[in-house]
């Protein structure tokens, strides 16, 4: 209830009183009953909890890295009597961002705006917000809490970016093994019904020769996949401004992919992150996803491409790293011969000897070295057009 300054004023206020009737001294006994009367006073003001309304909402509730967004609390008195001395207090990720707030006259209302911090990516929790009246001297203080926390979410920055083009020959009878995705262009198989399929697809011969309902199952084998694998070991980057770097490259590849409907599949040595199939807001997905990722401190990145020992479906790989412990990249020539072509996207200043156009062909995979989105844009689009 009291500040700091309140409590100072009500020990120097019973200290002076006390020492001037002790000692007889008037004008201490005075100015201590002062200060003691301003205190008291300070809390009778401050007491009365405002009647308030709050509205708050976040403009944009989602945004990259970087990019204004703001908090925008509506105040309004619902009360009968005119408020004043109020500050709103709003919480933002770790620190509070406080606005003061002019008298409000019964029926009123006020916007507050205040910038919210987007230069690190996440999930940044705001609120709830807190209305503080004081009095005139700043003695007394009373805080209320108001609404619930609001959470605004701080994607990875991303460029536009070509989708690069897988180059093997389908065949003409469709795959030969069921990971193909669901499509409407080949038939592929006969398989049992299963609730929600389309009634179109029934097979009427088949299901008459076994008695039971069988359907078509159709894929399309021209679709390309593209499967990215980032790096987020700690010990794979020099600093967190590189790390933050390669989200922004994986964000940017994603979403070229997902904008052009074409299906996603993003891992990781802690594990798969997300994968899309190439339909709806998949691209909003992938950056909602990579929005939270974490660096882990795992020693290696052969984990990652455990998981795609199996993969049959083809189309391009590419591997976002840094410029720091390579332990487990090795593992990628188990999986190169799975897929079309790959590409292997290292982050970080380095001395390493590139080539004039920025890549280095190492083995059969090609490493684009980047320290910028902007060399990412001008290196993929050499790297599409090949």
């Amino acid at each position: 209830m009291l500040s700091a300054t309140g409590w100072g004023t009500l020990v120097a206020g019973a200290v002076l009183t006390t020492t001037g009737y002790v000692l007889g001294y008037g004008e201490a006994a005075a100015l201590g009953t002062a200060c003691l009367l301003a205190v008291a006073v300070a809390v009778l003001w401050a007491l009365p909890a405002p009647v308030l309304g709050t509205e708050r909402r976040i403009t944009p509730s989602r945004v990259s890295r970087g990019d204004p967004a703001e908090g925008v609390v509506t105040l309004t008195n619902t009360g009968g009597r005119t408020r004043r001395g109020l500050r709103a207090i709003d919480r933002c990720g770790e620190r509070d961002i406080a606005v003061e707030v002019p008298p409000l006259r019964p029926g009123t209302s006020y916007e507050v705006r205040y910038a919210l911090p987007t230069a690190r990516r996440g999930r940044v929790p705001v609120g709830p917000l807190r209305l503080e009246r004081t009095d005139p001297l700043g003695l007394a203080r009373r805080m209320r809490p108001y609404d619930a926390a609001d959470t605004l979410l701080v994607r990875p920055r991303i460029r536009p970016l070509p989708v690069l083009p897988s180059g093997r020959a389908h065949h003409v009878e469709g795959p030969a093994s069921d990971s193909a995705d669901d499509g409407t262009l080949t038939f592929h198989a006969l398989r049992e019904y299963v609730l929600g399929d389309d009634l179109r697809r029934v097979h009427w011969r088949s299901t008459a020769r076994t008695g039971t309902l069988m359907v078509r199952q159709m894929v399309d084998v021209s679709l390309p996949h593209t499967t990215l694998v980032l790096d987020t070991r700690r010990r794979a980057y020099a600093s967190e401004d590189d790390f933050e770097l390669a989200v922004d490259c994986a964000a940017s590849i994603a979403y070229a992919a997902a904008r052009s409907h074409f299906p996603v599949h993003l891992t990781s040595e802690a594990g798969a992150l997300l994968h899309t199939d190439g339909s709806g807001h998949d691209g909003e997905a992938l950056l909602d996803a990579l929005a939270v990722v974490r660096r882990s401190e795992l020693p290696s990145v052969a984990a990652a491409f455990d998981g795609l020992e199996g993969h049959h479906g083809s189309g391009a790989l590419v591997v976002v790293t840094g410029t720091g412990d390579t332990r487990g990249l090795g593992a990628v020539d188990r999986v190169r011969h799975r897929f079309d072509r790959a590409t292997m996207v290292r982050v970080g200043a380095t001395e390493a000897a590139t080539t004039r156009d920025g890549v280095d062909p190492v083995g059969d995979v090609r490493q684009l070295r980047v320290a910028s989105l902007d060399e990412l844009l001008a290196g993929w689009r050499r790297e599409a057009a090949r």
